[in-house]
This record gives structure tokens, sequence and C-alpha cells, in this order.
């Protein structure tokens, strides 16, 4: 049996002994049982297991359930503490409908391949949608390429602005070829922007302090991963499909 069904079988085993332990009461008290006894009820829960080891799976599906609930009210709590550096924290770009009725917030690195494919999605949602507020943190944490791409997005909006923002956004997120300063130079030039200078803001100071900012947000929020999305309260982690993705912006709304 592997280590995670003799976890199962004893989650199994505990919760069948907390059912039990009502109905023997009246016989005996369970905190006082016997060697014998406490051997008995043993061999009945093990007897029981084996005649019926879909419980197992019963339980782990009520367990993962209820650890799932726990964790989503968690991860609301984390979000209502944190919503100012999440939501408005003036550093990062905002776009799809800023006036839209619901916002979300994506955690993205340009070397991620899970973020380069909920990349187009992400377009078709907001596109689709056209009421949606969208929020890009630069959150670098998949070695010296990711990290020098966010550096050089962050200085090109503090240099040009939020389209020239979106614009290398979207060069950085679908290039496939390796990150390089000279790489980043050029991408200067494809935007008509002014690479020295993009390339001399991108190690300063004010730079550095957004992506600290970004990645000490996500540890307040438990982030380790990208993409990671927050959805008004909710902390969407890891790639969702664009049906997904709609879908839950759908149940959002209602709620």
């Amino acid at each position: 049996m592997t280590k995670f069904y003799r976890k199962a079988t004893f989650a199994a085993a505990f919760s069948f002994m907390a059912m039990a332990a009502p109905m023997q009461a009246q016989a005996f008290d369970v905190t006082d049982m016997s060697a014998d006894e406490r051997s008995a009820l043993r061999e009945e829960i093990r007897s029981y297991l084996l005649d019926n080891p879909e419980i197992i799976m019963e339980a782990v599906s009520v367990l993962e359930q209820r650890q799932a609930e726990a964790q989503a009210m968690g991860d609301v709590d984390l979000v209502r503490v944190n919503a100012d550096a999440i939501f408005d924290d003036g550093h990062s770009w905002v776009g799809g409908n800023p006036d839209g009725d619901i916002t979300l917030v994506e955690f993205t690195d340009y070397r991620c391949s899970f973020c380069r494919r909920a990349h187009s999605e992400v377009e078709q949602l907001l596109a689709a949608d056209g009421n949606i507020r969208f929020i890009i943190k630069e959150f670098p944490i998949l070695g010296e390429e990711s990290v020098l791409s966010s550096r050089f997005a962050i200085a090109v909006k503090q240099i040009a602005g939020d389209e020239a923002y979106k614009a290398a956004h979207d060069m950085l997120i679908t290039f496939r070829g390796p990150i390089t300063p000279d790489t980043l130079e050029r991408m200067a030039d494809d935007l008509d922007l002014d690479g020295a200078a993009i390339l001399d803001r991108m190690m300063g100071e004010d730079v550095t302090q957004v992506i600290a900012d970004n990645h000490a947000l996500a540890g307040r929020l438990r982030i380790s991963g990208t993409p990671t999305f927050v959805l008004e309260d909710q902390l969407l982690r890891g790639y969702l499909p664009l049906a997904d993705m709609q879908a839950v912006v759908a149940q959002t709304r209602q709620e």
C-alpha cells in the first residue's frame, strides 16, 4: 500500500472510530478501554475497511473538499488584508476596462510557459467581456532572464507610460529566444524607444523596488507559482482555460 493510501486509511479509520464512539459510549467508556477492547475495535475497523474499500476514497474526497473550502476562506482573508497592494499599488499596469465591474489581477513571469499560454486567453476574455479591470503584477521567479524581462517592462512603463508597457509586455510574453541586454535593446528599438535609457533605468532602484514589493506581496498571499490570478476576493492558483475563466467570472458576478 502506498504512503498516500496508508494516510487515507488512517483518516478513514479515525473517522470511523469517531462515529463509533457515541454508539459505544452506552456500553462502556471509550476512554477507559482495555487493551483487548482496543485490539478488537482495531480489528473491526480493519475488517470493515477491507470489506468496504470504497469508503477510503469517500473519506479522502470529503477531506479534500473541506481542505479546499478552508483554503478558499483563508484566501479571502489574505486578499482582504492586502487589498490596497493588490488592486491599487500605484506602480502596476492597469488595463482592460479601468472602470470595469470586477478586477482581475495576474502575477506573471515572462519565461513561464503557462503564462504564455494564458496570455492569449486572457486577451480573449477581456475583449469578449469588456467589463473587466485587468492588472499585471511583474513576478519574475524563473531565473535571470525572467528578472531581466521584468526589469525591462517596468523601466518601459516608468519612462514611456502605459501604452508602451503593454506593447513591451506583449512582445516579451510571446518572445521565444534568449533574453539578453542586446535582445532588450533591439526590442526597445522595435518599440521606437530609447534603448540606452531603458537599459540604464531597468537596473535602477525604482525598478528594483517594484519587483521587491511584488515579491513581498506574493509572499503574504502565499503565491509561489505563475500564473496566479486574483479575481475580486478569490485566489486562482495556476493556469485556467478560457472557458473555465469565463465561468469563474460569471459566478463571481452572481455572488
